[in-house]
């Protein structure tokens, strides 16, 4: 009976036994079977984070830019605004300077036409200087300097040397220059007298400057007497600092000792000329 009872027990423990195992073995593959599906889970859920935080990133990153046009193209408006402006001030500018340089222009041209019928006044003075002199005188040259006439006569023609006393010669030049001072009672005559570099004093002359005024006031002297209205009478002395050669000969000395007599519109009357032609412009005659 013993027997019999052990030998039930064994076989309820084998058969207990054998149960176990299998039902284990099942669970084993059952529960790797879940691992493996939880680990490729987890791969998949940590790639899909990734991609999600990297698709985050790209959607700051766009936000950004987009934030970064948005600002650009504000920035573009306004400067597309502001330059609509400048353009339209640029344009009325470029327009005020257009209409400033023709007046410009205009003002130089009517300038230009006052210089000319100065410049004719002064050629018709020339010629009617040469007709009336009529001398064809190495010691005496008439020429026109800048607009103004030049009347240059040797020293030797007006003086004797170291005098300043205007010969009877010198007087004959100087009526005839006098006529044609005359003719222009608009015009100034300024007497320039100048002298070579030799020292000079003879009392109550000191030096050369006493002796170039000396001479001009003498030139001066005898127009005026030849009726020329000593208004139009300017006398001036140079002595010998405008040389027209060195002074390291003779001959060169001669040819520094002369007298010139400037024939020339008075400036205050060709200014008034000119401001009488730029009233005219603003005038719009």
């Amino acid at each position: 009976m013993k027997k019999l009872m052990l030998l039930g027990v064994c076989s309820m423990l084998f058969l207990g036994s054998c149960v176990s195992k299998k039902e284990h073995a099942a669970l084993q593959t059952k529960y790797q079977e879940t691992q493996d599906l939880l680990n490729s889970a987890t791969v998949k859920l940590n790639s899909c984070l990734s991609d999600k935080a990297a698709s985050m990133a790209r959607v700051e990153t766009m936000k950004e830019q987009l934030d970064d046009l948005r600002r650009s193209n504000e920035a573009l408006i306004k400067n597309s605004q502001d330059m609509t402006e400048l353009t339209s001030q640029g344009a009325k500018n470029i327009e005020a300077s257009l209409e400033s340089l023709k007046e410009s222009n205009l003002k130089i041209s009517r300038l230009q036409d006052a210089l000319t019928r100065k410049d004719s006044v002064t050629l018709a003075i020339v010629t009617s200087l040469k007709k009336a002199v009529g001398i064809n005188d190495p010691d005496i040259n008439i020429n026109v300097e800048k607009g103004v006439v030049f009347i240059s006569i040797a020293d030797k023609l007006l003086f004797e040397s170291g005098n300043y006393n205007v010969t009877n010669k010198a007087k004959e030049v100087l009526g005839k220059v006098a006529k044609v001072i005359n003719s222009k009672p608009d015009f100034e005559a300024m007497v320039e007298s100048h002298t070579d570099n030799v020292p000079y004093n003879k009392p109550p002359l000191i030096d050369n400057w006493d002796l170039s005024v000396k001479r001009a006031t003498s030139v001066v002297r005898v127009l005026e007497s030849l009726e020329v209205n000593p208004q139009q009478l300017i006398a001036a002395g140079r002595s010998y600092y405008v040389p027209l050669v060195e002074n390291d000969t003779a001959e060169n000395r001669a040819k520094n000792r002369r007298t010139r007599i400037i024939v020339m519109p008075k400036i205050d009357q060709f200014y008034q000329m000119v401001e009488d032609e730029m009233k005219n412009l603003s005038e719009g005659k």
